[in-house]
């Protein structure tokens, strides 16, 4: 498959055959993005994610064996750095918490309309955080309860990575972050992991969150 130049690559991954080939018939219909492969369980996406490194994961939830929340997990231990969608009918305010804290980079429901997939995608790929407008609160209320927990720690942070801590607030992925300080992708990543150790925090979109609540 020759993919265009600046085309979105996406691995669509859910265990129900119909809804995935109606996720990926209505990718292709979309110029900007191509959908280079499916898997049906957390298992073989992973194994798909190493294989084709895609732009971006469109995650299933509630899947046997091994779940939505545990494929993350997998997939953040293997390396993979692609951004991963949660796509999901669960609104459960555990299954919205632990899928960031594992590292998503955003959650949607299943009941969003075809065209905002398509666009809450291509936002999710650009670095950009993506939540359903129904769960913004459950967020929001997550990091209300642990107001003060990380303020003493953000005085431990050297420059830089109050420097990048800013742009991930902002939405920015590593690449994009790189570009804007002129340093190394593989130097970005280490920062947001530094910071994020500090912080006593899982996942960007955490600290992105919190640290937008923080300048409120």
């Amino acid at each position: 498959m020759m993919l265009q130049k600046s085309a979105l690559t996406v691995l669509v991954v859910d265990d129900h055959p119909l809804l995935r080939k109606g996720v990926v018939d209505l990718l292709t219909l979309e110029d900007e993005i191509i959908p280079v492969g499916e898997a049906s369980d957390g298992i073989d996406a992973v194994r798909k994610a190493q294989e084709l490194e895609p732009d971006l994961i469109l995650l299933d939830l509630n899947m046997p064996g091994m779940n939505g929340i545990e494929t993350i997990r997998a997939l953040r231990n293997a390396g993979v750095d692609s951004r991963i969608l949660l796509f999901t009918v669960s609104d459960s305010e555990f299954d919205v918490l632990s899928a960031f804290r594992e590292g998503a980079d955003g959650y949607l429901l299943k009941d969003v309309e075809p065209e905002a997939l398509i666009n809450s995608i291509k936002k999710a790929a650009k670095g950009i955080t993506t939540v359903s407008p129904e769960l913004v609160d459950i967020l929001t209320s997550a990091i209300k309860s642990r107001d003060g927990q990380h303020d003493s720690e953000l005085d431990d942070l050297t420059d830089r990575e109050k420097e990048v801590l800013t742009h991930v607030a902002h939405g920015l992925s590593n690449k994009m972050i790189a570009r804007e300080l002129d340093i190394a992708e593989g130097t970005v990543k280490v920062h947001v992991k530094r910071l994020l150790k500090k912080l006593g925090m899982r996942s960007r979109v955490e600290a992105a969150v919190w640290l937008t609540k923080l300048n409120d």
